[in-house]
């Protein structure tokens, strides 16, 4: 069982940039579908953001045009660049992977919070 442990959140002012790391324990190139899910305080657990192994990715349309997703199969890493954050960006985001239908979260997650 690969672990994964995300990493890079923090405090960032309104437009500010972050970028977060999801490490895994070994190789992610068998891994088909990982993501991105974010849980704010009283919401429901959301997908920001989906890469497939070949590389095509998805995104929820409240970040599209900011954040990338993206996977470096060789450093067994998957990272989320985040642009031009709002304070509604502001929850604990954490890696998954696909399987049995949804993206599925195994770490504790990051939390990252956009405030001024």
């Amino acid at each position: 069982q690969v672990q994964l442990v995300e990493s890079g959140g923090g405090l960032v002012q309104p437009g500010g940039s972050l970028r977060l790391s999801c490490s895994a324990s070994g190789s992610i190139s068998s891994i088909n579908a990982m993501g991105w899910n974010r849980q704010a305080p009283g919401k429901e657990r959301e997908l920001v953001a989906a890469i497939g192994s070949g590389g095509s990715t998805n995104y929820a349309d409240s970040v599209k045009g900011r954040f990338t997703i993206s996977r470096d199969n060789a450093k067994n890493t998957m990272y989320l660049q985040m642009n031009s954050l709002k304070p509604e960006d502001t929850a604990v985001y954490c890696c998954a992977t696909y399987g049995f239908g949804r993206y599925r979260c195994w770490g504790q997650g990051t939390q990252v919070t956009v405030s001024s």
